[in-house]
């Protein structure tokens, strides 16, 4: 029989309280500026969506801006780790490229709704203070970077590697997907699951295409 002392629950360390803390009020953050944008949000308003008090906001990030900053690099963080495990998958053969492209970003779209409002409020923010453009625009490239991972197999099995950048058709990718998304987010049966899956393999068949040495034209 367990002792009562094996039925209470283990002790945080400082360290894990400190972490979960933070956790709490990136996705307290995250709504927020999601649903009233960066202008409009305070960090009163996000302490308390965490619920915690203004001074445990202030003991772990600097203000609003700091928060907004960590919280895209922290989302950054998350689409590199997807994208880590996804390329894992086609190189064990687990899944072919295509279907493992098009798991990716249905995974993108449907784990957060909040995803478009926040990725819009990035580029408007990212506009309107021309100084913070590069940090924001790194916290980007790495996420793309493992886009561009996953665009490489795919191309080789459409005849293309090589004749591609892929690293161009990553960011083509990612441009199409966001506004996809956020066209159904706004009217979601123009948008079904079925169409985000094909665009992907229209954008394949196209760059096969474009690959193609030019046929002559006659004399």
């Amino acid at each position: 029989m367990d002792s009562e002392d094996d039925e209470k629950p283990r002790r945080l360390t400082r360290a894990e309280a400190k972490a979960r803390t933070r956790r709490r009020l990136l996705d307290a953050a995250a709504r927020v500026f999601a649903r009233k944008g960066y202008a409009g949000a305070s960090v009163e308003e996000i302490a308390e969506a965490a619920g915690y008090s203004i001074g445990a906001l202030y003991s772990n990030f600097g203000g609003k801006e700091e928060l907004f900053l960590e919280l895209v690099a922290d989302g950054a963080r998350a689409r590199v780790e997807r994208g880590r495990q996804t390329l894992d998958a086609v190189q064990d053969g687990t899944e072919d490229p295509e279907s493992a492209l098009g798991r990716f970003f249905m995974e993108a779209a449907d784990k957060d709704d909040d995803l478009p409002l926040l990725q819009a409020e990035l580029w408007l923010y990212a506009m309107r203070n021309p100084q913070l453009r590069e940090p924001l625009a790194a916290a980007q490239r790495e996420p793309r970077a493992a886009l561009e991972g996953l665009m490489e197999p795919v191309l080789a099995r459409v005849g293309a590697s090589g004749a591609v950048p892929a690293s161009d058709v990553a960011t083509v990718a990612s441009a199409m997907f966001q506004g996809l998304l956020r066209q159904r987010r706004l009217d979601p049966p123009s948008v079904p699951d079925d169409l985000l899956r094909q665009a992907m393999r229209w954008l394949f068949v196209g760059i096969a295409h474009t690959s193609d040495p030019l046929p002559e034209e006659p004399s």
